[in-house]
């Protein structure tokens, strides 16, 4: 979707109206809409919240409402269309959020998706998507379960998922290799998958303290250090909870900037945020 689509006889978003929106634009988290339903504009940004009837285990689900508040601090109009095992994947979201899960769920899910194809349509016209742990995995080519067996992934990600020799658990920091970032990412691993890129895929970036993607056991750290996160694409992906878009407004943005067809985003600032983000880095180094 472009700004033109969006702001059709209107002028740019103006950043000093940013605090305003603040204090009046706002919606419940329970505000949602089903897939199925007709868009009420044709400038409303519609936000898919995929599978968190079983890929929302981490409180990932937030990543959906961080996106749809900072469109409306804006004076974006903006929905979160929820879709679960029971509806059929709607291709027509401007932008997606999947969570994580275990691996009874993550085999649902890869079904579904599998059945359901509307998230694959949307990737090849270039809807940008967020996939965060086991969402990660399951658009890969393949993910290792609890009992030692391949599970088929979705094919979207030049990656499959192996288990490493001990879980990681705790906050991690990482430093971006994506244009558009500029700020140390902070988020918070809960994972025993390693995963492995292969040549289509890249990171997302660097890990400066935690594990990221990890290393299958039996193998040993490559020379660069670990890498986190997965970039192909129109597909951001990684390990960090949190949720992640709540800890990393850059990235949010930069989410959305695809999203709306647009190269910046009027500035909003949100002081908690950075006091949550200097307070979680401190921690990790700690």
């Amino acid at each position: 979707m472009t700004m033109s689509e969006h702001h059709a006889g209107e002028s740019n978003p103006d950043p000093r109206d940013a605090g305003a929106r603040r204090e009046g634009a706002s919606a419940s988290p329970l505000d949602t809409v089903a897939p199925d339903s007709a868009r009420p504009t044709e400038s409303t940004v519609r936000i898919g919240l995929v599978l968190p009837d079983v890929m929302g285990t981490y409180g990932d689900d937030g990543n959906s409402l961080v996106l749809r508040q900072r469109l409306m601090w804006r004076g974006y109009d903006a929905e979160i269309v929820r879709i679960t095992l029971e509806d059929a994947v709607p291709d027509s979201c401007d932008v997606y959020t999947v969570g994580g899960g275990e691996d009874a769920a993550q085999k649902l899910a890869s079904r579904h998706l599998s059945a359901s194809p509307g998230l694959q349509r949307a990737v090849e016209r270039g809807a940008p998507v967020l996939a965060i742990c086991a969402g990660m995995q399951v658009f890969g080519e393949w993910f290792v379960v609890s009992d030692g067996s391949r599970a088929p992934g979705l094919g979207l990600l030049d990656v499959t998922t192996s288990p490493q020799a001990t879980r990681s658990i705790g906050e991690l920091v990482v430093a971006p290799q994506v244009d558009g970032l500029t700020q140390p990412l902070t988020g918070f691993e809960n994972h025993m998958g390693a995963t492995v890129l292969g040549p289509d895929a890249a990171p997302l970036g660097r890990v400066t303290s935690g594990v990221g993607n990890g290393v299958p056991a039996g193998q040993s750290v490559p020379a660069g250090g670990l890498g986190e996160g997965v970039v192909q694409g129109s597909i951001i992906a990684t390990y960090m909870h949190g949720p992640v878009l709540a800890r990393n407004p850059e990235l949010a943005d930069l989410l959305l900037c695809r999203a709306l067809g647009v190269d910046s985003l009027p500035p909003v600032e949100v002081p908690a945020v950075e006091r949550l983000r200097r307070e979680r880095i401190a921690a990790a180094r700690r």
